[in-house]
């Protein structure tokens, strides 16, 4: 015969394993909206803001309006993904890179991603126009249209051209940053602007290298779909040295000091002597690690940007 305790341990447990699980459903169902933001977009969107932010103040800008600026950032750029995540949902069912995405496993319904998505981009457009102004929103409005309707919608499957003209979404954080310090826009934040412009095809595209049958079966024309590896290797070559160069055009523009000039020479010199070994492995046909280009290219322009936000706090 139970004790009296047993009785209520054993009817408690039906009630505690109810508990776990809705916690975990919970958890589940949070990770999958954190999915479909695409946070290591954000997380790289972010690195280069808040350099900017700094340049643009020449010292340390308000703490605030720093945190504002990025949280805004990070819901602009959030809303974006998870409007690609809903529009794409076809052919990321085709893709094995994809295949784990939440409208795809079925965590999210399509109704729940679109909804998020619309959210978040009214929340991100109102935060920035309440805690920085009104050109910081605007610009937040014309970063998610350029990657909702102009990539995601128009390029992405009509052209290998897709990534360079679609990556102008991508560059918008740095006027963005600007903006929200100035309330206007200079030839500084257009020469970042233009170095994440030039930078975002020899990035994307050594990864397009990798999953190019994933891409091939989705119907996607990437640019190492549609042309030969060494083609792409080329191309790679060439947006890395226009990259560069770019980048060093921040020395007279923006009166950048030592600290820049080396860091963004040094790291350049690394990025385009990565390229070119890759290029040199393609046209001998030998093993490829395209995906070593890519972390590279991360690396490289978290370096050139880290760069940007150190050199003005320093007195030489």
């Amino acid at each position: 015969m139970r004790s009296a305790r047993e009785t209520v341990e054993t009817a408690q447990e039906p009630r505690e394993r109810g508990t776990e699980d809705r916690a975990a459903r919970y958890k589940r169902t949070f990770l999958a909206y954190l999915s479909l933001t695409k946070p290591r977009v954000v997380e790289l969107l972010l690195v280069v803001t808040a350099p900017t932010m700094i340049l643009a103040t020449g010292g340390l800008p308000d703490l605030w309006l720093v945190i504002a600026t990025l949280i805004g950032g990070a819901l602009s750029a959030g809303s974006a993904g998870a409007f690609n995540c809903y529009l794409d949902r076809d052919i990321d069912r085709l893709m094995n890179r994809t295949q784990g995405r939440p409208l795809v496993t079925g965590e999210l319904t399509d109704r729940q991603a679109l909804v998020f998505a619309w959210v978040l981009g009214a929340i991100s457009i109102a935060w920035l126009w309440l805690f920085t102004n009104w050109v910081a929103a605007a610009l937040s409005l014309g970063a998610i249209l350029l990657y909702v309707v102009f990539y995601t919608m128009i390029l992405k499957r009509r052209t290998a051209q897709n990534i360079v003209w679609g990556g102008v979404a991508g560059c918008m954080p740095v006027l963005i940053g600007w903006a929200a310090v100035t309330g206007d826009l200079s030839w500084p934040p257009f020469i970042l602007f233009l170095i994440i412009f030039l930078w975002t095809p020899p990035h994307y595209w050594p990864l397009s290298m990798k999953y190019r049958d994933d891409y091939q079966a989705a119907g996607v024309p990437m640019l190492a779909v549609v042309r030969g590896r060494a083609q792409v290797g080329l191309q790679v070559i060439l947006y890395a040295w226009a990259t560069v160069a770019c980048s060093l055009l921040l020395i007279p523009i923006a009166g950048m000091g030592i600290v820049y000039t080396v860091v963004a020479t040094a790291s350049g010199a690394w990025f385009i002597f990565e390229t070119h070994r890759l290029y040199n492995l393609t046209i001998r046909h030998e093993h490829v690690s395209p995906m070593r280009v890519f972390h590279g290219s991360i690396a490289y322009l978290t370096l050139v940007f880290v760069a940007v936000g150190v050199d003005p706090l320093l007195p030489f």
